[in-house]
């Protein structure tokens, strides 16, 4: 098909775009040959005019469907060109959060800025091991793949790492090497890759700086060699360096750093030890301050110095080599401050006592004057003579910067040394796999020499890589035998010529340099006269006549000449060198060593790095020798060199390419900027790739898979068995130009987008298929609705039609009725109406009339009342007003009277207090009487003179004389009167003044008064108020706290519930846990077990002792062999070295018996763990009958719900104790080896004394000391609180509110704080009173202690003696004890007889307890010595019994072959007896020797337990010690020999579990314990043991089952491992439900069941056959199932892995396939009756990932399902299984990016592991449950054909 046919309507293409570089578009038309426009729809719903090139007239490139998009290899893509790899690219990164993603043979790697958990050790088991093609890319297939080619190979390897600074290249190198430890299994060489990564901060402070690009870009290449030995495990590293960038140390660009290290020193420059280096800020010196950026935001210099500080020690580099390193690092920054003064244009000098020059000649120890001379000048030699020359300025300033170059590198390269020597190894190498971390094409502003030299080495390398790629190519063609056409690459073979041929830029570089006047000018012009116009790939800029252009592979780039002279001499003069070499310092002239050597570029060094960066020094003499050859050879000549011998390297090996990809310049994670990928894959190469696969068959097909994808193109006729042949019929139909596609052997080959058309074509036929399956099914819905409704329309006629006929017939007869009704009905309303209207008018009337009747009558009577009213208040007016008159009138004659009196009062005051007053007024009385007295003479006169007047007027003189008399009596009554008032007056004044006094103080007191009264009266309301309050908020209290306690109550009771059944379920974890942990411990030591006699193995072989034959070891020996089992937990890797390295002569022996009785203690302890549980559960049982009697009685609740909650908790923490004792047990068990734990003494043995005494005595006493002061406490709180918070405030309130004068209240005050004082003392009272109590416990428990370490010794030295000895040293020592514990209490109780009167009862109930016991153990001492009498009386009276047929059908559940037993005449006691001598023939026929397949067909199951019992048995009898032990240890022993020459025999393995399990259930069955009798018949406890407790060997024997059970899950997971991912996932058991896929270069393994594949059926086989021999083998039906579980979970957990790690199983029709797989393995546990085996709840993890590649996954509603359906998966892997989601077919839509982003969200809160891989080597804890036999022991018959005619029955 023409590729303008694809260019049809819809058809959608990629058009240029400047900003994000392919845009695509839509054709609204179809395309047709001529057109000159395209008209485009674009996808933000623009339409654009597409004009195309009217010279080339290329169509825009084809966008490939949707199907292919997101593939794992971009070569799997139809349409292979750079916008469909680009648009791949973004969305596997973007979309689906893969960074790693195929390109042929290239593995991509993009830079994510973000720590991805995809490189854990699960990751790395998953991938190892595994096709490259059959897991999602990553850095770890390439790994495996290097890994395995070269071990199947033994070929070299090379793992190729480039890509720009910054996009990953080291950390994609540092996962390699990570992969190789971990895969090579070297445990005591692992270190290498740590190494390898401490050395990692040297060399980035050294070789890293930043540039515009990068803030810690690598200014170096380097390669590692990580050699291998025989075995393929790491056994070293090399590193090799290439072209350091030497120019950065004297020479900066803006906004560049020079290297970290000089920061880094003048960070630290304030540190003690680096004060003589006299530095300081970057800024000082010259050649850390041309940049302009001394510092790195977010990054510490003195911090990252302190880390390369530490990085050196780790490499082995001592302190005084550092600090050698800094002074010449010093030296070198101080050297850049040196400056020149020009004496003329030829010559200059150095300032005198210049201080940069002394810092660095004292820092160097060289003569200033030495080199100061040799600066300034150089000596030149000619043939006859030498003479000194004298230099300029500027030739001085560039030997200086020279020489500082020359010094750093040289220190660069001693300091690589010294990490090589920290790396080397030994052992021999036998081969290597080499990484190559190396800088990529580099293109900047200005790019010189070193942008030259690292981009002709990327020429290099992409020649080579374009070699292989079109090498792979070939192979893959002429394999296929298809005909071979040569496909056009791009060579650049002439690049590479025009750079490094004769003539070429480096030959005239150096020919240039060797000229005396050369410059960077005439080179220029020398390359335009040799290159331009001649080379069509070398170019002149127009502008410039100092600069070049090259066409490199990857982009044009311009060069500037500017500085390439200089920098390709590298020149230095020999008698600088001979100044340094001569300085005292003497780390310095080590550096300078190699310069002495002629050592040639393409040769390496003792360390194996080649020296890239060797500078040439110039002779004192002109002499024609190899020593001035060697060092006039340029760096352009020495990099080229070196170059070809990395080549060299490279073709000698396999190489692998990843290329890394920086996907942004801003460090986002998981941000693609179009633009810079785009130009690093041209860089690298990819697109180079994709466009050499482009151009030959990149698409490649199985037959049978283009079958199976293609089948529905096909029609019936077309299909042919042979399906080549139907492939070939149908291509030839389908594509009409052969040369589209080839055929091969096994493949077919197509052309580019020939698949692309095939998917449409395929799309097309589905999607018109399903238009017809639609169209169809449509039309016969609407037919089959169209029917029904006409039918349901019918009916519904008929109905409706009948229904309104009946309704139309009543409704004429309900017309006539209604008027017949209608006329009597209208009668009877009209009537009534009028009845109502009349009755209504007349009683309205009534009503009416009465009403006004009342109202006239209330009117005439308010009327009358009315004057009545108006009469009485006229005449109180009247009188009010008189009254108020009168007393107006009264008043104010009182106030006139009052004012006047006052006046009266005050004229009297004021007449009182004048002195003045009282003498006129005496004056003028003697006045008036002196004038009285004169005028009485004058009347005497005038009488005497008038005496005939008198006469005359005698009647005149009478009455005048009477009036003058009486006026005499009145003035003397006056006088006296006023003497009177006068007195009166005085008298008054004082009363006055007296009673203003009394007023002002009875004022002032009332004021008082009232203010004590208004506050007390304040006082008392807020009081009383307060009271009321206080009584309201105590009564609301006291009703909270009654509500708080019921609602306590029962919360405490449903939370201890909860409680309890959570520690329960918690103990069960901690319990499945430890024994997890246990038998992992029981696993790591089969493990070093194995391996320290594979080690004493090839000890053996190294020093060639002859092995004539088998040599036996003693008994004791082999116990010591057999028993490191017996605790695990001691056992650790520690003593392993230790042990390999002794020989087996000089192995301690282990004292069986006290090993045994430690491990008796351990089980003591377990025993007491789980007596604390059952206490624990009864302490349930006590708080239910509690919470029952409470309900019950609810008026008891406080002090018995507190005493239950303190024994609850005294109950958790002394489980927590428990635990934390466990644990310190391991600790201490895991600290040492087996035989320095059992010793008396050790850390471990008193660790284990400790917690038997802490468990047995200190614990319970302390209980109960503490729970009886805890409830005390409890009373006594509930005793005082109500008093003080009720019953004291109600009697208060009650006192407060009788209360009613002051007095009273302040009383009660009073008596309230001393009430509160007394209830404070009796609290400190009783607290300290209980502090001694505690004071008085601490010490008890310290005498306690201090008495445990006293019984720890006695007991030590106990268990070193022997039994007889122990039983009477123990008596003594309890003796001891209680005497000592007498006297204690002795004088404890001294003072208190009562105490000690309870102590002496206490001790005579113990008394009486103990001999209670002693009695019970005499009566059962007398019971066993009359059993021993009544058997050895049977045993002297055996008599011939009668024996029945026993079937073995009928002894197990499991169907075996019946073997009938027959009769004896004799009755056996059940015992077989066996020479001494036999015992090693005995374990060789029963266990060595003896072939499982036979046994389990013939003979019945578990015979050799049953044999090995009766033989234990007899030794019991004989109470033969030695012949116990002996046995069980050889029995032991030889079933682990057995098993580790079998091991990976399935069959080897069940039957000896099986046996083993037995054997233990024998000797549990026949221990005499009661727990184990209660099944046995009267004749099997009979035959119980009677003479040895082997408890302690039934813990080996468990350890030995746990060791042979783990090792079955090894063999049957490495049994069905290799089927599972192929029966699980890439078997399609429901065919044509799956499509199959284009998946590139690297092939898949194909989902087709071909010869040798396996499927779900093959894994099913397997399971059966696994289960019928444990059957067959008679194993424990519980054991099966746990079994079972374990091969389950494994199924599952791989399945779930590879499904997690593997982008195309990811699909909807995969979900299916996996549930029906699920199904297939459910079907089978039902089939077998194993449902309840816990084995479907394993494969949850499974069945919820395949129903999430099935559920719908767009609305909030679906992630709502999803996150609570998921529950047995993590939230990493849900979001993992999103993310691979992959549509298998056009139909499907893929899961949307918010929509991960909402699952997310919604599961951010759930707790789980952010592990993404199930544990697949995770193997459950087992148990072995005890299963008591039927079988009699006297009927077992021993075969013949077991070889063991040697042992008799008894």
């Amino acid at each position: 098909m023409a590729a303008s046919e694809l260019y049809t309507k819809f058809a959608r293409v990629w058009i240029p775009d400047p900003e994000e570089v392919w845009k695509s578009a839509e054709l609204l038309k179809d395309y047709k040959p001529g057109d000159k426009v395209l008209l485009l729809h674009l996808e933000e719903g623009k339409d654009l005019e597409y004009r195309l090139d009217p010279k080339t007239k290329e169509l825009p490139h084809l966008r490939n469907p949707d199907i292919l998009v997101g593939e794992n290899d971009l070569t799997a893509l139809s349409y292979l060109h750079e916008p469909a790899v680009l648009h791949n690219l973004r969305v596997r990164f973007i979309d689906s959060k893969l960074i790693y993603t195929y390109c042929g043979i290239v593995l991509v790697a993009i830079n994510p800025y973000e720590q991805l958990p995809i490189y854990g050790e699960d990751i790395i088991n998953a991938y190892s091991g595994q096709n490259m093609g059959d897991m999602d890319p990553h850095i770890f297939a390439v790994a495996e793949e290097a890994y395995k080619q070269m071990a199947r190979d033994e070929r070299n390897q090379s793992i190729i790492v480039s890509g720009e600074s910054g996009a990953g290249k080291t950390v994609s190198a540092k996962y390699a090497m990570r992969y190789f430890a971990t895969v090579s299994g070297s445990a005591s060489e692992a270190n290498v890759e740590e190494k390898v990564l401490a050395s990692n901060p040297i060399m980035e402070s050294i070789g890293n700086a930043k540039t515009t690009r990068n803030d810690n870009s690598s200014r170096f290449g380097k390669y590692i060699e990580i050699g291998f030995d025989k075995r393929y495990r790491i056994i070293g590293a090399n590193m090799r360096t290439y072209l350091l960038e030497k120019s950065r140390v004297v020479f900066q660009a803006e906004e560049e750093r020079n290297y970290h290290i000089f920061y880094q020193l003048c960070a630290s420059a304030k540190l003690p030890e680096f004060k003589m280096l006299r530095l300081g800020d970057a800024n000082n010196f010259h050649y850390t301050m041309q940049g302009g950026s001394p510092e790195i935001e977010g990054v510490d210099d003195a911090k990252e110095m302190a880390n390369t500080r530490q990085a050196c020690t780790l490499l082995g580099i001592s302190e005084s080599y550092q600090m050698g390193i800094f002074r010449i690092l010093a030296g070198i920054l101080h050297l850049g401050n040196v400056g020149f003064t020009s004496r003329d244009s030829d010559s200059c000098t150095i300032p005198p006592k210049h201080e940069p020059l002394s810092i660095f000649c004292d820092l160097m120890g060289v003569d200033y004057e030495e080199m100061c001379h040799w600066l300034c000048h150089r000596k030149l030699a000619t043939a006859t003579e030498t003479y000194i020359k004298p230099i300029s300025k500027l030739q001085a300033t560039n030997a200086r910067d020279a020489l500082a170059k020359h010094i750093y590198a040289k220190l660069f390269s001693w300091i690589v040394d010294h990490v090589n020597q920290a790396l080397h190894s030994a052992v021999k190498q036998h081969s290597f796999i080499g990484v190559l971390d190396i800088y990529g094409f580099e293109t900047f502003e200005i790019n010189s020499f070193e942008q030259f030299c690292i981009n002709y080495a990327n020429e290099k390398l992409q020649q080579q890589f374009n070699m292989h790629v079109f090498k792979l190519e070939q192979e893959e063609y002429m394999k296929e035998q298809i005909p071979w056409t040569l496909i056009d690459f791009y060579d650049n073979q002439p690049c590479i010529n025009l750079i490094e041929s004769k003539l070429g830029i480096l030959d005239l570089l150096d020919e240039e340099c060797k000229m005396p006047k050369g410059t960077d000018d005439t080179w220029a012009q020398k390359l335009y006269n040799t290159h331009l116009n001649k080379c069509a790939l070398f170019e002149k800029p127009r502008l410039s006549n100092k600069a070049f252009i090259i066409q490199h592979f990857a982009d044009k780039v311009e060069y500037q000449c500017e500085g390439f002279l200089e920098k390709n001499k590298d020149t230095v003069f020999e008698e600088q060198i001979k100044v340094l070499k001569s300085s005292k310092f003497k780390m310095l002239p080590e550096l300078f060593q190699d310069d002495e050597k002629a050592i040639s570029p393409t040769s390496a060094t003792s360390s194996g790095r080649t020296p890239l960066t060797r500078t040439p020094v110039k002779p004192t003499k002109g002499r024609p020798g190899q020593m001035a050859k060697e060092h006039k050879k340029t760096v352009g000549h020495q990099f080229r060199n070196s170059l070809h011998l990395l080549m060299e390297t490279l073709n000698a090996t396999t190489p692998h390419y990843v290329r890394c990809i920086k996907p942004n310049d801003f460090k986002f994670p998981f941000t693609f900027d179009e633009k810079r990928a785009v130009q690093q894959l041209r860089a690298c190469g990819v697109l180079e790739t994709i466009r050499i696969s482009a151009a030959g068959f990149p698409s490649r097909w199985t037959y049978q898979e283009f079958f199976s994808r293609y089948r529905v193109l096909m029609k019936q006729k077309d299909v042919l068995s042979d399906r080549k042949q139907t492939c070939k019929n149908v291509l030839e139909k389908l594509i009409l130009d052969k040369d589209k596609y080839q055929f091969g052997k096994t493949k077919i080959f197509f052309r580019a987008g020939q698949v692309a058309y095939l998917e449409k074509l395929r799309a097309d036929k589905l999607r018109a298929a399903c238009i017809r399956i639609q169209k169809t099914i449509r039309g016969w819905l609407l037919r089959k609705k169209y029917l029904r409704m006409r039918k349901a329309a019918i009916t519904v006629q008929r109905y409706v039609r009948g229904y309104q006929a009946r309704c139309y017939a009543k409704f004429l007869r309900r017309t006539k009725a209604a008027t017949i009704i209608q006329k009597y009905w209208r009668m009877y309303i009209v009537r009534k109406r009028y009845k109502i209207k009349r009755t209504a008018t007349i009683v309205l009337q009534s009503y009416l009339r009465g009403y006004l009747a009342r109202n006239r009558y209330r009117k005439i009577l308010r009327e009358h009342k009315a004057v009545i009213i108006q009469k009485w208040v006229r005449g109180w007016l009247a009188r009010t007003y008189y009254k108020r008159s009168m007393h107006a009138i009264i008043y104010l004659q009182c106030c006139f009277r009052r004012m006047m009196a006052k006046r009266e009062l005050k004229k009297l005051k004021i007449e009182a207090r004048s002195v003045e007053r009282y003498k006129k007024l005496h004056i003028g009385m003697e006045n008036k009487i002196m004038q009285l007295q004169r005028k009485v003479d004058e009347q005497n006169k005038d009488y005497k003179c008038l005496m005939e007047k008198l006469t005359n007027l005698e009647g005149i003189y009478n009455s005048e004389t009477e009036k003058l008399r009486n006026d005499l009596e009145r003035l003397q009554l006056s006088e006296e009167e006023a003497k009177i008032a006068t007195g009166r007056v005085l008298s008054l004044q004082e009363e006055i003044a007296k009673l203003r006094k009394d007023l002002e103080q009875t004022q002032s007191e009332k004021k008082s008064i009232e203010e004590r009264a208004d506050r007390y009266k304040q006082e008392t309301e807020q009081l009383v108020s307060n009271l009321k309050e206080e009584n309201t908020l105590l009564k609301q209290e006291k009703e909270a706290l009654n509500h708080l306690i019921v609602e306590q109550a029962k919360e405490m009771t449903e939370t201890m519930e909860k409680k309890l059944v959570e520690e329960t379920k918690q103990l069960e974890l901690d319990l499945n846990d430890e024994r997890l942990r246990y038998q992992n411990l029981l696993n790591e030591f089969s493990r070093l077990e194995e391996r320290y006699d594979d080690l004493k193995e090839e000890m053996t072989l190294m020093v060639n002792v002859p092995k004539p034959g088998h040599k036996r070891t003693d008994s004791t020996h082999s116990s010591n062999e057999s028993e490191y089992t017996f605790s695990s937990e001691i056992t650790e890797t520690e003593d392993i070295p230790s042990r390999t390295e002794e020989p087996s002569e000089k192995k301690v022996p282990l004292d069986m018996s006290l090993f045994l009785k430690l491990q008796k203690r351990v089980t003591e302890l377990e025993q007491e763990k789980q007596v604390m549980q059952d206490e624990l559960d009864r302490k349930e049982e006590q708080v239910l009958r509690s919470k029952a009697k409470e309900e019950e009685r609810p008026q008891i609740r406080g002090a018995e719900l507190e005493y239950e909650s303190l024994k609850r908790q005294e109950l958790e923490s002394e489980n927590k104790k428990l635990k934390n004792e466990l644990n310190e047990l391991r600790k201490a068990l895991s600290e040492k080896s087996a035989p320095e734990v059992t010793a008396p003494g050790a850390p471990a043995y008193r660790v284990l004394m400790e917690q038997l005494t802490s468990v047995s005595e200190e614990l319970d006493v302390r209980k109960e000391e503490v729970l009886i002061l805890r409830s005390q406490l409890v009373s006594q709180k509930e005793a005082i609180q109500p008093k003080n918070t009720m019953t004291d405030s109600t009697i208060l309130l009650e006192d407060v509110q009788k209360m009613k004068d002051k007095g009273e209240i302040a009383q009660a005050y009073i008596g309230l704080k001393e009430t509160n004082r007394l209830l404070e003392s009796q609290l400190q009272s009783q607290k300290r009173s209980h502090e001694n109590e505690a004071e008085a416990l601490r010490g008890e428990i310290q005498s306690l202690k201090e008495e445990n370490n006293r019984q720890q010794q006695l007991l030590a030295q106990n268990l070193q003696l022997p039994p007889e000895a122990r039983i009477e040293a123990s008596l003594q020592h309890e003796i001891t004890r209680l005497t000592n514990e007498n006297l204690y209490f002795e004088e404890l109780y001294a003072d208190d007889p009562k105490k000690y009167q309870s102590y002496r009862i206490s001790l005579y109930k113990r008394m009486i307890d103990l001999m209670e016991q002693l009695e019970k153990q005499d009566k059962t001492v007398r019971k066993l010595k009359k059993q021993l009498k009544v058997f050895a009386k049977k045993i002297g009276e055996l008599e011939v019994g009668q024996m029945e047929n026993i079937s073995p059908g009928q002894i197990i559940d499991e169907p075996i072959r019946p073997v009938n037993i027959p009769r004896k005449e004799k009755d056996f006691q059940g015992m077989l007896e066996y020479k001494k001598e036999d015992e090693q023939k005995l374990v060789k026929n029963l266990i060595l020797e003896l072939k499982p397949r036979g046994v389990a067909v013939n003979l019945i199951p578990g015979l050799p337990a049953y044999i090995l019992f009766m033989c234990v048995r007899h030794a019991d009898y004989l109470n033969d010690d030695q012949k116990v032990r002996s046995l069980l240890t050889s029995t032991i022993n030889s079933i682990k020999k057995v098993l580790k020459k079998r091991g990976d025999d399935f069959e080897t393995v069940s039957f000896w579990l099986s046996n083993t399990c037995r054997f233990l259930h024998c000797l549990k069955q026949y221990s005499g314990e009661e727990g184990f009798m209660k099944h046995n018949t009267s004749r099997q406890n009979e035959h119980c043991l009677t003479n040895f407790d082997l408890a302690e060997y039934r813990q080996v024997l468990s350890d030995l089952a746990i060791q042979i059970y783990q090792q079955l899950v090894r063999v049957l997971e490495n049994i069905l491992q290799p089927m599972i991912v192929s029966g699980m996932l890439e078997h399609e058991t429901i065919q044509g439900v799956s499509g199959v896929k284009p998946t590139g270069l690297r092939k898949r393994t194909s989902s087709i069941a071909d010869e040798g594949t396996y499927t779900l059926d093959s894994i099913l086989r397997q399971l059966n056959s696994f289960h019928s021999v444990m059957c067959q083998h008679g194993m424990d039906p519980e054991l099966i199932k746990q079994v079972v579980k374990q091969m389950f979970y494994i199924v599952g957990a791989i399945t779930l892995n590879n499904l997690l790690l593997r982008k195309d199983m990811c699909s909807w029709s995969k979900g299916m396939q996996i549930r029906y797989n699920v199904s297939q393995l459910e079907e089978w546990l039902r089939d077998k009756n194993l449902m309840n085996s816990g084995a479907k709840e394993t494969l949850e993890p499974l069945i919820q990932a395949a129903q999430l590649l099935q559920v719908k996954k767009k609305t909030d509603d679906d992630a709502e399902a999803i996150c609570s359906m998921c529950n047995a998966l993590t939230t990493a892997q849900i979001v993992k299984v999103l993310n691979l989601y992959t549509p298998v077919n056009e139909f499907e839509e893929r899961v949307s990016v918010s929509f991960i982003r909402t699952i997310q969200m919604r599961l951010r809160d759930r707790k789980d592991s952010p592990q993404l891989l199930m544990d697949a080597k995770h193997i459950f804890p087992v148990t072995f449950p005890f299963n008591p036999s039927s079988l009699a022991l006297e009927t077992i018959q021993i075969p013949a054909s077991l070889g063991l005619g040697f042992i008799s029955r008894v």
